[in-house]
């Protein structure tokens, strides 16, 4: 090899160093980044209410509750999610792609749409889940706000972050990007309490940085002439949890939760995204999809003494998406919907179907009375 063809491999190979240092650097510099940004929000956060209402609730009246995760505003039947995947019947697999809403007016027809749906119930309370504030996947609409002034003033509202990141470069051709989320609470009646609880996370190093800051908000009702009080609990459970770990801690928490209360004589009502099967409808809708691996179950024995299930199967609560919507195709279960003590008396309990107009979930709806 000559002198010349020499000095152009020591460049080659300068150059080859340069550049694998400069990805390490940036690897590096990220992780610290990413290091840097990320805190959980502390247990037994209490919580601000916003536009508080006076009326108490009473023993022996009808009230309806609803919960709907809108999934920050970019599940048109058309997206797909990137962390999801899954298998059709014939061995195929598939995996979906999408990480961000396709643009803004998506956000905002789509939320328009589920709150469209929730003001035609007129229910008396609202859950929701995965609602945005300031995020890149959903182009920054404020969802909360949305909600906020669309459901107007006869509410009162509770806003607990669960899903708080810094910039996310992940899918690498179309990033996450930063995301600032979280569960919402509307009253007509007046709350007196709101505590956010944090639930148990996956910590792994790199688990915690893609993961939610999950919790669940413990909402405080008076009951007119009563010393006891209406305690209705809105969560949002892991998805993404392989084995079935962390599922099984924040339940367990969760459990002593509603024991503790339940003990105390106070009438309660969990309810939102329990990211399980809550209604035995593993393989109660059409679909030409397997069973997915993130569908599991709770069943009444994982129930503290004292509670039931109020949970319906006329439709689907939530969809497969790891591929677009088309009904029938696509793999669909109820892990959306109540859990009530012995004390609340449920006379209907009815999952809204949209078709997944607006969101991978259905709303669900629920007439109750304390008892």
């Amino acid at each position: 090899m000559n002198t010349k063809a020499k000095k152009a491999l020591k460049i080659s190979l300068f150059t080859l160093l340069g550049i694998v240092g400069l990805v390490v650097l940036i690897l590096v510099g990220y992780v610290i980044y990413l290091s840097a940004t990320f805190y959980r929000i502390r247990d037994n956060l209490l919580l601000d209410i916003t536009n508080s209402q006076t009326s108490q609730v009473s023993i022996g009246e009808d009230y309806t509750i609803t919960t709907y995760n809108i999934g920050f505003g970019a599940y048109s039947q058309d997206f797909d999610f990137f962390m999801d995947s899954g298998q059709m019947l014939d061995g195929t697999k598939v995996s979906g792609s999408g990480s961000r809403a396709k643009n803004k007016q998506t956000v905002l027809d789509n939320t328009t749409g589920a709150l469209q749906i929730i003001q035609n119930q007129d229910t008396d309370f609202a859950f929701f889940q995965e609602v945005d504030t300031h995020s890149d996947r959903s182009h920054f609409v404020n969802q909360y706000e949305m909600l906020q002034n669309g459901l107007g003033a006869d509410y009162s509202s509770v806003y607990a972050s669960n899903f708080h990141s810094g910039y996310l470069f992940y899918p690498l051709t179309n990033p996450h990007g930063s995301v600032n989320s979280g569960i919402a609470t509307f009253s007509k009646y007046q709350i007196a309490e709101s505590v956010r609880r944090s639930f148990p996370i996956d910590m792994g190093f790199f688990n915690k940085f893609f993961d939610l800051d999950r919790c669940f908000v413990v909402n405080r009702l008076n009951i007119e002439g009563s010393d006891k009080q209406l305690v209705l609990i809105n969560l949002h459970m892991s998805a993404y949890d392989e084995g079935g770990k962390i599922r099984a801690k924040q339940l367990e928490l969760l459990k002593t939760i509603l024991s503790e209360e339940y003990e105390l004589g106070n009438y309660v009502i969990a309810g939102g995204d329990w990211n399980h099967d809550i209604a035995d409808s593993l393989n109660t809708f059409d679909t030409q999809q397997t069973v997915p691996s993130w569908v599991a179950q709770i069943t009444e024995e994982d129930l503290p003494d004292g509670f039931s299930f109020a949970s319906s199967k006329n439709a689907p609560t939530c969809r497969s998406t790891d591929m677009p919507y088309e009904k029938g195709v696509n793999y669909s279960v109820v892990i959306d919907g109540f859990i009530v003590s012995n004390n609340v008396s449920v006379s209907l309990i009815e999952n809204i179907d949209t078709d997944f107009m607006y969101s991978d979930h259905n709303p669900v709806k629920m007439t109750f009375s304390l008892t």
